[in-house]
C-alpha cells in the first residue's frame, strides 16, 4: 500500500474512533447508571489509545 493511501486509512479510522468516542460520551452523559457509567468511561479509555497509536503511525509516516 502506499504511503498516502496508508495515510487516509488512518484518518478514516481515527474519525471512526472520534465519532464513536463522541456516541459513548452522549450515552454516559444519559444514564445513571454507574456500573454503566463505569464500562462506558473504560470503553472510551481503550478508544484513546487507539486513537494516540493512530496518531503515533500518521506521524511516523509524515
Amino acid at each position: 500500500m502506499t504511503e498516502a493511501k496508508f495515510l487516509i486509512e488512518i484518518d478514516a479510522r481515527i474519525a471512526a474512533i472520534r465519532e464513536t468516542m463522541q456516541r459513548l460520551g452522549e450515552q454516559a452523559a444519559s444514564t445513571a447508571n454507574s456500573a454503566e457509567k463505569t464500562r462506558l468511561a473504560e470503553e472510551i479509555s481503550g478508544l484513546k489509545q487507539q486513537l494516540a497509536t493512530l496518531h503515533n503511525e500518521r506521524d511516523a509516516l509524515s
